[in-house]
């Protein structure tokens, strides 16, 4: 999109235009097609001649694009007693189904990576190619991608109620995903998380809002110049976002007063007490357990369990956190990194250092693979090997 061009208002409308056209009756990939055309009209025409009613402009002419991509398919022509009538011009409807086409992205058949493509290009007007560019995959894919997600969907019916759990989830992936390319995929999912807060209250929404905002408060202080991992304990918390993390605790706050705990209100308070905490020797460690066991009775996860194994060794001291730990199954993804840690807590550099290393050896990416080399390399170093 170009710079003359709102792009923050076509990303605005893309939803509420698809919406309209399946409620018209369009199929939802056919839909989402013509929108996608309509879109790069508005790009190629609106700089020298913006409308009057953008949102109409763009119904007007992606039900248009609808009805010539219909008409040219012979195979579709049984639709033709559908489409028939265009309906008259004028200003577009009200309602908006943005929340409809959150639940259809999410829909249960679709593989968390396809929820999350197409939430990103249905409801956040994103384009393949930026898409692609974030999740550095070739554009080509992405749209295959993509498209193998519309064709799954387009059988569903629009006014089916949709879960909101498996929303949110699709939401945090996108969060998780972290950011590259032209798109910033922290800011998207937390942009996206607040349009939901706007249109649905329920507490595990803003839960999950104030979680985000709470995580990315920190961003600036977990890497370091070089591109290396800062653990917590070693961040430099006046680089934290004070803003954000007010913003996060009110919301939480709201929420819990509610008193319908769910996931992510728990993590999000587990995020608000790190984030609360002038020093990391001030952390309230107790606390932090005891939103764990509120977690873990929640989502019965073995992730939880495993985090809070380092918690309790941060209450209760590193025995009582390799106690916990040796409930858990040592497959666990962090599992070895995390014994290291308590063993090195617990005064044992040579287990430590070898955990380290073998932790190293089954990190996810380079930089995790880095950080842990690095702290096996200085507990050996200061055991003069």
């Amino acid at each position: 999109m170009t710079a003359s061009v709102n792009e923050a208002l076509l990303r605005s409308l893309t939803p509420k235009v698809l919406g309209i056209l399946v409620r018209r009756g369009a199929d939802f990939a056919a839909a989402e097609d013509a929108v996608q055309d309509a879109l790069i009209e508005a790009i190629r025409l609106w700089p020298a001649d913006p409308p009057r009613d953008p949102k109409g402009w763009l119904v007007t002419v992606a039900w248009r694009k609808f009805l010539d991509a219909t008409r040219a398919d012979a195979a579709r022509r049984r639709r033709e007693d559908l489409v028939d009538e265009e309906p008259a011009p004028g200003p577009a409807p009200v309602q908006d189904d943005t929340l409809q086409l959150y639940f259809l992205c999410a829909h249960p058949s679709l593989t968390p990576s396809s929820a999350v493509a197409l939430t990103l290009r249905a409801v956040g007007g994103l384009t393949t190619r930026q898409i692609a560019q974030a999740y550095l995959v070739p554009e080509a894919t992405m749209a295959q991608r993509i498209s193998r997600a519309k064709r799954t969907v387009s059988g569903v019916r629009f006014e089916q109620p949709g879960d909101v759990a498996t929303v949110l989830r699709v939401l945090y992936l996108v969060f998780n995903e972290g950011y590259s390319g032209d798109v910033d995929l922290v800011a998207e999912s937390i942009r996206l998380t607040r349009q939901l807060a706007a249109m649905i209250d329920h507490p595990e929404v803003a839960g999950l809002l104030a979680l985000m905002l709470l995580h990315h408060a920190r961003r600036a202080s977990r890497t370091a110049p070089d591109g290396s991992l800062v653990p917590l304990a070693e961040q430099d918390r006046s680089l934290w976002d004070t803003a954000a993390i007010a913003k996060g605790i009110g919301i939480l706050q709201a929420a819990l007063a509610r008193d319908r705990l769910g996931e992510f209100q728990a993590q999000a308070a587990i995020a608000a007490l790190h984030a609360d905490a002038p020093t990391a020797e001030e952390t309230d460690w107790v606390q932090i357990v005891e939103w764990y066991d509120e977690l873990a009775r929640l989502t019965d996860s073995p992730i939880v369990r495993l985090n809070r194994a380092v918690a309790v060794g941060e209450a209760d001291g590193a025995r009582a956190g390799l106690a916990a730990l040796a409930d858990l199954d040592d497959a666990l993804p962090r599992y070895t990194a995390v014994a290291a840690y308590l063993h090195e807590r617990d005064g044992d550099p040579t287990t430590a250092a070898r955990l380290y290393a073998e932790a190293a050896g089954k990190a996810s990416n380079l930089a995790e693979r880095d950080y842990l080399t690095r702290r096996a390399a200085r507990i050996n170093a200061g055991r003069g090997r």
